[in-house]
């Protein structure tokens, strides 16, 4: 079921970007699958990694299935959630019940990152500044994918490839992309 504050971000967007860089960290498998069953259907420790380095001190948002997949604020960072469920809590988090109450929350943060879901993701698509993409070499089945998003509004700024290994079963590479024009561009 797709989340209420997401639905009418997409139907006619009123979700704007509250200063803060507005950045999208996502991993995803070739065939775009960024999740099966509730979990993500590779592990690349070193990847996770990059993640947690990025990530740290920041605020992170996710909708309520992603925070149930890891069933735990991450440490050393703010983690917001954003649900349509008025009565939903959970301690040492900040509830959003909707994607601008979600990144008003970030206001002060100079750097906030969504880590999904999907519909988080297509909802924050137009007004994301910076993109940290990893795709995986992998076509796993999957139930959630990452929406597509037109590349020519994004400029590389950044890229590495990692070989796999024996802690690492799939080769991944990792881009960071700026949205072309964008004021928080190269910051």
């Amino acid at each position: 079921m797709r989340d209420a504050a997401a639905d009418k971000a997409v139907n006619g967007s009123r979700v704007t970007n509250h200063g803060s860089r507005i950045s999208l960290i996502v991993a995803m498998a070739k065939n775009r699958v960024i999740g099966a069953n509730n979990k993500i259907p590779w592990h690349l420790p070193n990847e996770l990694k990059m993640f947690k380095n990025l990530t740290m001190g920041h605020h992170i948002v996710m909708g309520r299935r992603t925070y149930e997949s890891i069933n735990r604020p991450l440490p050393g960072r703010t983690t917001v959630i954003v649900t349509r469920q008025h009565d939903y809590s959970v301690p040492g988090a900040i509830i959003a019940h909707s994607i601008d109450e979600a990144l008003d929350t970030c206001r002060r943060d100079n750097e906030c990152f969504v880590i999904g879901g999907a519909d988080l993701f297509r909802a924050t698509l137009p007004i994301a500044n910076r993109l940290y993409l990893t795709i995986v070499d992998a076509e796993p089945a999957g139930d959630t994918f990452m929406p597509s998003f037109d590349m020519s509004q994004w400029h590389e700024t950044s890229s590495q490839c990692f070989v796999p290994d024996d802690k690492h079963a799939h080769a991944y590479r990792f881009t960071i992309y700026d949205r072309i024009g964008s004021e928080h561009q190269k910051q």
